[in-house]
């Protein structure tokens, strides 16, 4: 409900309001007179609003946003009379739902309503909680006053510790949540945003430090300086240092007024981008903002690794998400040309999510010849070579992934290069072993072969495929992997803290299985010559990686790359490594690159950066 009336200032207000109660006339809510309650006793110094659930009547505020688009409109008030309490926001959204309020910036206006604690996503995904007003009626009071000013997030301004860590240390509903937990600004970068929740916050050219998704968003630092990578992003390197400097920016901006900048890792946004700061479960802490800063193209560009020498054998891993004949025949031909010009046409390519030939189409079809079939076209087509490729079609339904499209992993592979070594006995069910070759070297029962596929750590995800390869008479194996998703873990800025990675523990079993299977090629030959690939979405420094280097086993070869360039993706304006070549011991002479041509980018042909590793067997 939408109430006008004849202009008045606040103090007249208050003097009518009071003179109306000394005579009677006014009764006093019990939620609280106008005059007692302000945004900053809405929000509190917590979490969450020591109001929640309550109705609070004519809280003033100025109107410095307006979202009239999607199913959450409304608009933000900001007092500008802050109080002294740096933990407390002065910024509040008033929801509307699906109807545009009829309200402008610079608005002066008194605003009732319920106060209630969204939860974007619901509270299940562990997220924080935004304090709002629904239910709302407000009057407005005077149009066109100044604006508070912005809060700058800067170096000095954004604090080096991410989040404060709940007092119990445990997890779950009321259990290990810092939501009751006094908010402490000046220690904590999630503590500073909470306390900034609603209120207009500004960067000054900032860094890009995740591209322009499709769903209108491009990720920035406040801390243009921090684990900054080598082309202009910023590194997770431990899970002590989520990088608090970034920032989520959208839009409130009509399209046709600014479109949204179209902008890869390492642009700028020059001048001030500036909003109110909100949050979703996409990614959290968000700038909306109603003033963008002009785009700076930074000349990123796609990297070309070396051709292989005729004595060293080339083997790539690459993640073309949910590839299937129905993908658009540009992405075909862009991951063609990225195999053939960016990778030099390696001699063996581990693929990973490769559907099978409808793709989506959920029937019993699990084959990937298709999709196979039609990826070697467009590289020849490319000018690359012939490639032959193998694969095992999964059990239908059972390994994860988009329904209907029965993701895989498979080889390509140059047959002028490299021959591969066909062992009957391979299929989605029976597990391939280790065993000894006439000259008592290694070999595979199977190959290809799937590792241990009965394993419950297998469970609705990828299975591992080995195969036995040769090139100038050496022996190699690979082992091509897509490790089960991060799906279902809480994000870094869950009000659970340490948040908790529930699919780790499918991750570490799946390490350990994998460990052993090349713990038993080693236990026929220790100078065997393994190659393990692949997605296996988890970082360097996690336990899953622990597992699956255990004993020395394998050599994970992303630790030997300069910090600044172990990265394989970008996910919340975080580069990071979930892609990895590990080596056995007998892998001495290598030479390895993750090529990036994706991940950085606004146009992207997978979200996946390739990596190529060159060995002279």
């Amino acid at each position: 409900m939408i109430r006008r009336r004849p202009l008045r200032t606040p103090a007249a207000l208050g003097a009518l309001t009071t003179a109306a109660l000394a005579a009677g006339l006014l009764a006093v809510p019990q939620s609280a007179a106008a005059a007692e309650v302000r945004v900053h006793d809405i929000q509190g110094s917590t979490r969450l609003s020591p109001l929640d659930g309550q109705t609070v009547t004519e809280v003033p505020g100025t109107v410095t946003a307006v979202r009239s688009f999607g199913s959450s409109r409304g608009f933000w008030i900001q007092d500008p009379n802050p109080d002294a309490d740096p933990a407390t926001s002065e910024g509040l959204f008033v929801f509307t739902g699906s109807k545009t309020p009829a309200v402008a910036v610079g608005d002066s206006v008194l605003v009732s309503g319920k106060v209630s604690e969204y939860y974007p996503g619901g509270a299940a995904g562990g997220g924080q909680s935004l304090t709002e007003l629904t239910g709302a009626s407000w009057t407005v009071v005077s149009s066109g006053n100044d604006l508070p000013e912005a809060f700058t997030l800067r170096p000095s301004t954004v604090p080096n510790r991410y989040a404060p860590q709940a007092a119990d240390g445990g997890e779950g509903a009321g259990d290990g949540s810092i939501e009751d937990l006094p908010l402490r600004p000046r220690s904590y970068a999630l503590d500073l945003y909470e306390s900034l929740e609603g209120m207009t916050v500004r960067v000054q050219d900032a860094r890009v430090v995740g591209p322009t998704t499709s769903h209108g968003e491009v990720w920035v630092t406040a801390e243009p300086n921090r684990n900054r990578t080598e082309r202009g992003g910023t590194l997770y390197g431990s899970y002590d240092s989520p990088n608090g400097g970034r920032i989520k920016v959208e839009s409130l901006i009509p399209y046709a007024q600014q479109p949204f900048p179209q902008a890869d890792t390492g642009d700028e946004l020059t001048g001030t981008t500036a909003g109110p700061l909100d949050y979703d479960n996409y990614g959290g802490y968000t700038l909306t903002a109603t003033v963008m800063g002009e785009l700076k193209d930074n000349g990123l560009e796609r990297e070309t690794t070396r051709p292989q020498r005729e004595d060293e054998l080339s083997v790539a891993t690459y993640n073309v998400e949910n590839l299937s004949p129905k993908t658009p025949a540009a992405k075909f031909s862009r991951l063609a040309s990225a195999l053939v010009d960016n990778l030099a046409s390696p001699d063996i390519i581990a693929l990973e999510e490769v559907q099978d030939g409808n793709g989506p189409t959920n029937d019993s079809l699990v084959s990937g010849e298709e999709t196979l079939k039609k990826l070697t076209a467009a590289i020849s087509a490319a000018g690359g070579p012939s490639y032959s490729w193998r694969e095992i079609a999964p059990e239908d339904d059972r390994d994860g992934g988009q329904p209907g499209g029965n993701i895989r992993v498979a080889f390509l592979f140059n047959p002028e290069r490299v021959s591969f070594t066909d062992t009957p006995g391979g299929d989605a069910t029976t597990p391939v072993r280790a065993v000894a070759g006439e000259d008592g070297t290694a070999a595979l029962s199977a190959s290809p072969g799937r590792i241990d596929p009965a394993n419950p750590a297998w469970e609705d995800s990828r299975k591992p495929l080995a195969g036995e390869f040769v090139f100038r008479g050496e022996t190699v194996f690979v082992v091509a992997n897509h490790f089960n998703s991060k799906g279902g873990d809480q994000g870094l800025d869950s009000r659970f803290q340490p948040p908790a990675r529930s699919s780790e523990t499918q991750r570490v079993a799946q390490a350990e299985a994998v460990n052993a299977f090349v713990d038993s090629l080693l236990a026929v030959d220790r100078r065997a010559k393994v190659v393990v690939a692949g997605d296996l979405n988890d970082f360097s420094f996690s336990p899953a990686m622990d597992a699956l280097t255990e004993g020395n086993v394998l050599k994970n070869l992303a630790d030997t790359l300069p910090k600044d360039e172990r990265y394989s993706y970008v996910y919340n304006g975080n580069s990071q490594a979930l892609d990895h070549m590990l080596v056995s011991r007998a892998v001495s002479r290598y030479d390895y690159d993750i090529v990036h041509v994706n991940a950085e980018f606004a146009d992207q042909a997978s979200d996946h950066d390739p990596q190529v590793l060159r060995i002279r067997p």
